[in-house]
């Protein structure tokens, strides 16, 4: 759920050996064995790491913390530490949520945002237990994304739950035994013993997405251990599930609205239509095309469960760069449609590639799996898909339908987290986020009593602080993490400009 833009790498001194545990540290905490993070050539990863100054660690945790002398795992973090060591205040951990998204190089990539704050803290990164580095478990799915809309009948959604059942299926031989544990609140755990690790009495945070998720877990579960907190494009604690995409088909066809009055306002560039509703309209008639047969889109067939997908990908952020992708796209979809030979545009090219080209646990599906349990009944999605059909054309056969987690091989162990604290924290969001909607903000930000919240208004894209930057946004969320003082009310920013920066 994040776009990686940093590239550049800061050069830092190398901080090498072990980081003593506190006195009171928890005696089954080791310490961690600092070392470089390459892992040989081809490593680009480690290589940009190492070239920053950065470090790199593994701690072992339990795999079941109800058994703390049981099966243990690896947890892979890294460090970059503080600019300014004199005025070094603590450790700040990131997360670009995903759920699932590894997170070592992201301490690169706020290094580069915020040098400021760079200055005043270690950067610490953790991949989350079984992503990237940190005992990685993987599934046999032929797909990249479990994500597939519903398609027009009854017969099309059946099609798509067996193939949702064949995706579960293809995850439980060798991990029977460490699904139940990939769960958010292990990774808070994960995330405490990497905070004892490093001797640290209390941890400060930054998380995008579905790490702000994490974040409030983490909040919820050792209130006492926390510093300073950022929860960026934050979702709604209460429905954080297999089923939290169903909010997104509403917002994601706001935002598609959005881009139709873009995309109107230069019809002699994309000739889609001279009004919102006439651009509207031409999408409309590239999904019944879809739906009346496949459409042939370079070397790949695209039919009705994969289009919206293919629609969905893009519609996260509102630049003037993305807005042109999406009406690009949207101008090779419609080509296809009326039978022209068409080549996708890169980024077409690349949504379908990583719709269909395998790659492990795909999207993040186990991990919300574990969280909360699904229905099992496919009439239940069924029954909703219809229900929002008029409202939702699009994306609410996207969002709605029938997952993997229906058919899971193993229950959650534990109940969801009930996040209920006034823990001071901050959290941050744009009025329009087609994929964390201004109404999960809102659920969080009063779950959380103590928080304050920045709005972005005027904005249809998804993650903020960094991202979009907003002087006004990135300079209240630096000023928290740098001198500790929440806003006295909540905030509400204006865009740079009216599609973004």
């Amino acid at each position: 759920m994040r776009t990686r833009r940093i590239a550049a790498a800061l050069g830092a001194a190398l901080l090498v050996g072990t980081i003593p545990a506190p006195a009171t540290a928890d005696p089954t905490v080791t310490p961690l064995n600092w070392h470089s993070c390459s892992t040989g050539p081809g490593d680009e990863i480690g290589a940009a790491l190492d070239a920053a100054g950065a470090r790199c660690a593994e701690l072992t945790v339990p795999l079941d913390y109800s058994r703390p002398r049981g099966r243990t795992i690896d947890i892979a973090v890294s460090r970059l530490p503080a600019t300014d060591p004199a005025a070094r205040r603590g450790a700040l951990a990131l997360n670009p949520g995903g759920p699932g998204d590894p997170a070592l190089d992201l301490v690169l990539e706020l290094a580069e945002i915020s040098p400021e704050v760079a200055a005043r803290y270690d950067l610490i990164g953790m991949d989350p237990r079984f992503v990237g580095r940190s005992s990685p478990l993987s599934c046999d799915w032929e797909t990249g994304l479990s994500m597939r809309g519903a398609g027009p009948t009854w017969q099309t959604f059946a099609e798509g739950a067996t193939r949702a059942r064949e995706l579960a299926a293809g995850c439980v031989e060798g991990n029977e035994a460490l699904l139940p544990h990939a769960t958010t609140r292990n990774t808070a755990r994960d995330l405490d013993r990497v905070r004892a690790a490093l001797g640290e009495p209390k941890l400060s945070y930054v998380g995008w997405s579905g790490g702000s998720y994490l974040g409030a877990v983490y909040t919820q579960m050792f209130p006492e251990r926390v510093d300073r907190f950022v929860l960026d494009s934050a979702v709604d604690p209460e429905v954080y599930g297999p089923r939290v995409t169903r909010a997104m088909g509403e917002a994601t066809e706001a935002a598609l609205r959005n881009w139709a009055c873009w995309a109107a306002e230069r019809d002699a560039t994309y000739h889609l239509g001279t009004t919102r509703d006439a651009v509207l309209a031409t999408v409309e008639r590239v999904r019944r095309a879809a739906e009346e047969r496949l459409l042939r889109v370079g070397d790949h067939l695209v039919d009705a469960r994969l289009l919206p997908v293919l629609l969905f990908l893009p519609i996260r952020f509102d630049t003037e760069e993305d807005l042109a992708g999406i009406a690009a796209d949207v101008r090779v979809l419609a080509d296809a449609a009326d039978g022209r030979r068409v080549t996708p545009t890169p980024g077409l090219e690349t949504h379908l590639r990583m719709a269909t080209t395998p790659n492990g646990i795909g999207d993040g599906t186990l991990f919300l799996c574990a969280d909360r349990a699904a229905p099992r009944d496919p009439e239940t999605y069924y029954r909703d898909i219809r229900a929002h059909r008029s409202s939702e054309p699009l994306f609410g056969p996207l969002t709605r339908n029938i997952t993997p987690c229906a058919f899971w091989p193993t229950a959650p162990v534990e109940a969801p987290t009930r996040i209920d604290n006034a823990v001071p924290a901050l959290i941050v969001g744009a009025s329009g986020d087609p994929r964390t909607p201004r109404a999960g903000q809102l659920a969080m930000h009063q779950a959380l009593s103590g928080s304050r919240m920045i709005t972005l208004d005027d904005a249809h894209r998804h993650l903020v602080y960094g991202v979009e930057g907003n002087p006004c946004v990135d300079g209240a969320v630096n000023r928290y993490l740098l001198d500790g003082v929440l806003p006295a009310a909540d905030l509400t920013c204006t865009r740079v400009s009216a599609a973004g920066s």
